[in-house]
């Protein structure tokens, strides 16, 4: 299971970087939105992927439990990522109405080619 999910994790992260160095604004996000989820998968990887227990202690059995340090960073982390993606959306929309392009050459003063 771990196995399986550190691969999408890597998918995640090369389809991320690869939409980071195109040209369009909308890429550009889309592939910072991709590398965060890759992230969330990669820390609940480390936190251990165990089925069926559940994340508190009993006074029965208080070793063998899921840690739930991991699900809370990617909680506060998967509301970091939606703030950060709304707002790069809120600014690409406004750069793209104010200079009636999205393509990262011509926001530059670069020729299009």
């Amino acid at each position: 299971m771990e196995i399986i999910m550190s691969i999408l994790a890597g998918i995640l992260f090369t389809t991320g970087i690869y939409n980071l160095l195109q040209k369009q604004l909308i890429r550009i996000i889309i592939g910072t939105g991709l590398l965060s989820h890759g992230a969330h998968l990669f820390i609940l990887t480390m936190g251990g992927l165990t089925d069926g227990k559940p994340p508190i202690l009993t006074d029965h059995d208080s070793h063998n439990y899921v840690d739930p340090l991991p699900q809370a960073l990617i909680l506060t982390s998967i509301v970091i990522s939606f703030g950060v993606t709304s707002l790069l959306l809120v600014l690409a929309y406004r750069a793209a109405k104010e200079n009636e392009t999205d393509n990262m050459d011509q926001l530059r003063g670069n020729d299009y080619e």
